[in-house]
């Protein structure tokens, strides 16, 4: 008998294939997926980070490891940006409103180089914010067959 899957493996592989470094979960129990995500990390090793504006950012790996100087958004934004290892970086949520320079670097970390995995991830994502950065975030919702409508980028139509 197969061991069964652990919770929240499949909206993670789902977040890894996704065609985008940005990527914004939509109608997800935000704590839930956070706890299934600490369980991963623990079980699998896997690097995930969450960031939050009162503690910063950091790893659910290990208990208690922040990373030191994170607690504003644009310089968690930053690590992220200069990180030259994989990680999936839960945000929940977003502080509004988005300074010009927290959206180019969010626009940046959407249009990761293919080669590099890094996903930023948006728990909890105010509509504001999510039409603001719309043409180059990837929807996700929690469910597979989640219909997304087509979104026009670099000149293309994408599901």
């Amino acid at each position: 008998m197969a061991p069964a899957p652990l919770a929240g493996s499949d909206i993670y592989e789902r977040i890894l294939t996704a065609p985008g470094g940005l990527v914004v979960l939509e109608h997800v129990e935000s704590k839930a997926v956070i706890e299934q995500f600490r369980a991963l990390a623990r079980l699998n090793g896997q690097s995930v980070y969450l960031w939050r504006a009162e503690t910063g950012m950091e790893n659910l790996r290990e208990a208690h490891a922040v990373i030191p100087g994170s607690q504003r958004i644009g310089n968690a934004l930053r690590y992220i940006q200069q990180s030259i290892h994989f990680g999936v970086y839960l945000i929940s949520p977003f502080p509004l409103p988005l300074v010009p320079t927290d959206s180019s670097l969010l626009r940046q970390l959407a249009r990761a180089p293919a080669g590099h995995v890094r996903r930023v991830v948006l728990l909890d994502a105010p509509n504001t914010l999510v039409s603001s950065i719309d043409d180059v975030a990837v929807r996700l919702g929690s469910a597979a067959d989640v219909v997304q409508r087509p979104r026009l980028r670099d000149g293309r139509w994408l599901l």
